[in-house]
């Protein structure tokens, strides 16, 4: 009789066979029962309903949600295939939202297919599929993506119910901007005799200052005999122009949602105390404050640091060839590589104390930031040095976060106009909040993208004359669900207002911030 680590290797191979044909929705007689109970039980399985498996990390706590909303598309894009053959599509809102680059999962997934049963299908952590018996768009009006069959972008606009436009005004409008003129909207439009649905979308492209798209939309519709009243479905009207050639969902969306979230940030954050006169003093008061700083950002990250440890670590008294017996390795690597990112992070806000463009300084650094992070580890074999050659070529997930980053090809495009709107913006509080909110939102790299997000947070804090300021780990939790609110729902002031109450105790001398007794 076979061992059980030979047994529970031969299941796993069987496991990999199905992923390496990129197979997310498992059924059962994808696997044989043996294979099945045996993967279940060592918790390289995961049951999502009868019958449908998804493979598991085992190392996952008991209710994460991470393995299910890294798999969700897929598995719906497998599943719906499955059950429906080519007769199934999203319907037209989500696959707007999809189109224009949000990933997040949504609490039910509409689905349209002339075979649909009219109800719900549920799955793990409270989300469903309901799938509409309805008939299907024509082939030209279907694209397919990543195994998904959606509503091609023109026929999904004008199929989207009105409210659409104000209860996603994001996705909408990043929507709208990948159009440089109105021809395919207008062939559908004309043969569809959709005047009301013109008369809409005219008013939608003028909102966001498409012009030329609305007039030739009403015009157009006028020559061919009918009567159109434009209406705008936005609740609100855009201050600000987007460029008429930037046919990126995501770098529409980057600018869409700074604009959209600026004003809430500005009103739900301390007005900046003003220069100070002595840069030297505020550069000493940052280091005063390293160890608690460190100490506090790596333990939300889930290291296991003392104080003692990054004391040592700082001042050169731990060397990992030298006390291999010291700690947890990894850990002290981490901490390593947060001095020296620190340290690098110091000569930034030196910067920007010099009245250099906040923007600027931290578009040219955050790379050589992110290299210190990680090069202890890079020394020590454990990260590879092309992972320090730029932005991440995998796609990534945020633990428990319904938020699903964007995939590594759009990084390319957000990151660049993150950085545009960062340099131009010109108030203290936006730069702080959404800086380090929308860098985490992109999420660039594999790894270390909090501690670089909150990096990046307090150079735009010395650029306002704000006070460093460190977020509790005792606080991670507020923190977690304050980016999450903002990341799936677009609503900025829980996060603003928990921002601000940190620094508001850090300009009044206060912090939450403490250090364990040692």
């Amino acid at each position: 009789m076979a061992p059980p680590h030979e047994k529970l290797a031969k299941s796993l191979a069987a496991l990999k066979e199905l992923q390496d044909q990129r197979i997310v929705a498992i059924r059962s007689s994808d696997l044989s029962r043996t294979h099945r109970e045996r993967l279940l039980k060592s918790g390289f399985l995961q049951e999502v309903m009868k019958g449908w498996y998804i493979p598991a990390n085992p190392n996952q706590r008991q209710g994460e949600t991470t393995d299910w909303y890294a798999s969700f598309w897929d598995f719906c894009a497998n599943y719906l295939t499955d059950r429906f053959g080519k007769d199934w599509c999203i319907a037209p809102e989500p696959s707007l939202s999809f189109h224009a680059g949000n990933r997040t999962v949504p609490g039910q997934l509409l689905v349209r297919s002339p075979a649909g049963g009219n109800k719900p299908t549920a799955l793990l952590h409270g989300t469903s599929v309901f799938d509409m018996r309805a008939s299907m768009p024509t082939a030209r009006d279907i694209a397919e993506t990543d195994g998904l069959r959606l509503y091609a972008l023109p026929a999904a606009l004008i199929e989207a119910s009105p409210t659409f436009f104000a209860q996603k005004p994001t996705d909408a409008r990043t929507a709208l901007a990948m159009f440089s003129d109105a021809s395919e909207i207008l062939s559908r439009l004309l043969e569809g005799g959709h005047s009301t649905i013109a008369g809409r979308l005219a008013g939608a492209f003028r909102n966001i200052g498409r012009e030329r798209i609305a007039d030739d939309i009403v015009r157009s519709m006028q020559a061919a005999g009918y009567t159109v009243r434009e209406t705008d479905p936005f609740d609100t009207r855009l201050e600000f122009s987007l460029p008429r050639r930037e046919t990126s969902p995501y770098a529409g969306r980057i600018r869409l949602m700074w604009q959209e979230m600026r004003g809430a940030v500005i009103e739900n954050f301390p007005a900046a105390p003003g220069r100070p006169n002595d840069a030297g003093a505020y550069l000493r008061r940052v280091d005063d404050v390293y160890v608690t700083d460190a100490y506090h950002s790596l333990s939300i990250e889930g290291y296991r640091v003392s104080p003692e440890l990054i004391d040592r670590v700082r001042s050169g008294t731990w060397n990992p060839d030298m006390n291999p017996q010291d700690g947890e390795h990894r850990d002290a690597l981490a901490a390593r590589g947060y001095y020296q990112a620190f340290e690098a992070v110091k000569r930034s806000v030196a910067s920007v104390m010099a009245n250099e463009n906040p923007g600027r300084v931290v578009d040219e650094d955050h790379g050589g930031w992110y290299r210190q992070l990680f090069a202890p580890s890079v020394a020590a074999g454990i990260v590879k040095p092309s992972d320090l050659a730029g932005y991440r070529s995998e796609r990534v997930f945020i633990r428990n976060s319904m938020h699903v980053p964007i995939t590594p090809n759009a990084v390319r495009d957000a990151m660049p106009v993150f950085f545009e709107m960062l340099e131009a913006e010109e108030h203290p509080a936006v730069r702080v909040v959404l800086g380090h909110f929308i860098f985490v939102y992109i999420h660039p790299y594999m790894d270390g993208n909090g501690r670089m997000g909150r990096f990046l947070m307090n150079v735009m804090m010395a650029a306002g004359s704000y006070p460093w300021t460190v977020i509790p780990v005792q606080r991670r939790a507020d923190y977690m669900a304050a980016l999450e609110r903002a990341s799936v729902h677009h609503d900025i002031v829980p996060f603003s207002r928990f921002l601000g109450e940190l620094t508001r105790q850090g300009m009044s001398g206060e912090t939450t911030a403490m250090l364990p007794a040692s």
